[in-house]
């Protein structure tokens, strides 16, 4: 509720050169285990984190302000990812291939070196397991710098790491804004950068990850649609928009929020989302019963205040909330917290439904066919989610596969297992977290050619 938490040093470059010299020589013993040892340390990780739940819960509610709801499953999907990429790590491995006259070539998949993983406040804790879990499957080690506004989570992954038993520096944390940022991404002994942010971050992190001929993984930001056909079974389509723009406080990169309505449903289908908006429990995060707590800090609060003035002098309509709200408890009166907001008259040319807000706002817009919807989804320069409530299963196929976008849903919304892929197009970035996909972005190939008769020689 508006009060300091902790104080953390910012790394400087002496620092930031320790963390990584430290990974450096932690990831000579974690590249020479096998995946199988590997795997035994990532499931003993996993272990204690499903063990330490509800305290790393806690923490993360915290942490962010989610509800303590959300941070539960946010813990569960982190020791499910851990689990999944230690399953993974004794799998990993090269093909032979037949060569004429006996000989042969062969390929092997070796890891990267000192990785560095920069995330977001939005899920802290999550998004360094999704980072951490492909890149020690793979043999990596990791620096992570956690967002400024979020720093204590992914101190206490470190500890875990350390206690399953990795090598001593293998998951180093370091704590910094933009220069952190920059000295991480500029140091000559890091072989590669994922980043979870905004696009203008991951603009200027390709542009430093470049001079080095570094890879990068972007997950950026999106403005994604959701698409809602008269076919679709009503009850389940409000369900999936109240899910695809107000978890952690409609503060998610892939959120659904350009909610497109089929005309004939439009009346129905907003007074009931409405209706459900306006009985959101908003208040204290640790409570049991409340679904949704207090956004990030005021000046991100302001931020969304503001795309909600700029929206009703463009014309849209504040059909529920975007006002402040105070809780009764007064521990609480100075939190960030606001009602959720649904908006009605909105037009694609309206600065809230082109630009991110990344705050409990949905915009409903219109539409009368399918080709139409198609085309104004696609009308923008982001590309991470879309998704489609139909009871049509042709239609759904066909409406995802002309969606330029790399995370779509059928009938639910922001469900992200671990088995899946997940990552944008255009400019919500490239490269994919999650999922076999993973092991591309934390791997590099190397091919081997083996003669077994004599050189065949041009000279």
């Amino acid at each position: 509720p508006g009060r300091v938490l902790c104080k953390v040093p910012c790394s400087g470059e002496k620092e930031v050169d320790l963390a990584v010299q430290s990974a450096k020589a932690a990831f000579k013993i974690w590249s020479q285990m096998s995946g199988m040892e590997r795997c035994r340390v990532m499931l003993e990780a996993a272990r204690i984190i499903r063990e330490q739940r509800e305290e790393i819960a806690t923490m993360e509610t915290i942490n962010n302000g989610k509800s303590i709801f959300e941070a539960r499953v946010d813990i569960d999907i982190s020791w499910q990812c851990l689990e999944y990429y230690a399953g993974l790590a004794g799998s990993l491995a090269g093909e032979h291939i037949q060569l004429p006259g006996g000989s042969f070539g062969y390929t092997r998949r070796e890891p990267l070196g000192v990785c560095v993983g920069i995330g977001a406040w939005n899920y802290p804790f999550q998004i360094a397991c999704w980072k951490s879990g492909p890149a020690l499957a793979c043999g990596n080690a990791m620096v992570f710098k956690p967002s400024p506004f979020t720093p204590i989570s992914v101190v206490r992954l470190a500890e875990i790491f350390t206690e399953a038993g990795v090598p001593k520096g293998l998951f180093n944390v370091v704590q910094g804004g933009a220069a952190t940022g920059q000295f991480l991404c500029q140091h000559p002994d890091v072989a590669k950068i994922s980043f979870t942010g905004s696009v203008p971050t991951g603009m200027k992190i390709m542009e430093m990850a470049a001079k080095g001929i570094k890879p990068v993984t972007l997950e950026l930001g999106g403005k994604s649609p959701l698409i809602i056909f008269s076919d679709a079974d009503l009850e389940n389509a409000v369900k999936g928009a109240l899910m695809a723009n107000f978890l952690t406080q409609g503060e998610v990169c892939c959120n659904g929020t350009r909610v497109f309505v089929e005309r004939k449903i439009l009346d129905t289908f907003t007074k009931e989302v409405v209706k459900r908006t306006q009985k959101i429990k908003i208040g204290d995060p640790l409570l049991e019963d409340t679904r949704m707590g207090a956004l990030i800090n005021k000046p991100h609060l302001n931020r969304v205040q503001g795309f909600i003035k700029q929206a009703k002098e463009q014309g849209a309509q504040v059909l529920c909330g975007g006002d402040l709200y105070v809780p009764d408890d007064p521990k609480l009166k100075n939190g960030y917290y606001m009602r959720p907001c649904v908006l009605g008259n909105c037009k694609d040319d309206m600065t809230c439904v082109k630009e991110e807000i990344f705050g409990p706002v949905m915009a409903i817009l219109p539409f009368d066919t399918e080709e139409e919807v198609v085309e104004r989804a696609n009308a923008t320069k982001f590309g991470l989610a879309g998704g489609v409530f139909t009871r049509d299963i042709q239609k759904a196929h066909r409406v995802v596969a002309a969606l330029k976008a790399g995370m779509c849903f059928i009938n639910n919304y922001n469900i992200s297992p671990v088995e899946l892929p997940f990552g944008g197009y255009k400019s919500s970035g490239f490269g994919r977290e999650n999922g076999r996909a993973a092991i591309e972005y934390y791997s590099q190939l190397k091919t081997v050619c083996v003669e077994m008769g004599d050189v065949e020689s041009v000279f």
